[in-house]
């Protein structure tokens, strides 16, 4: 289901990410749940959930990284 807002968010990502990329999460998620909604727009079977999971990491990773030292996410570099 899509968030309304950033406290709606699952605990991974609120606990994990800085508000900026729960931002960009949640809007990618958010577009994905709608654009995947019909099954055979999704690969492997997955589900509308897993989908819109997967689209939505993808986006925060375009933008942020995880730093293997401090384990926190950081803006990349431009």
């Amino acid at each position: 289901m899509p968030y309304k807002t950033l406290s709606d968010l699952p605990e991974s990502v609120k606990n994990n990410l800085p508000k900026h990329a729960q931002e960009i999460y949640r809007s990618a998620y958010n577009s994905a749940w709608e654009e995947y909604k019909s099954a055979d727009k999704r690969k492997d079977g997955s589900s509308r959930e897993e989908t819109a999971n997967k689209v939505a990491w993808s986006a925060v990773k375009n933008v942020y990284e995880k730093d293997e030292n401090s384990d926190t996410w950081k803006k990349k570099a431009d």
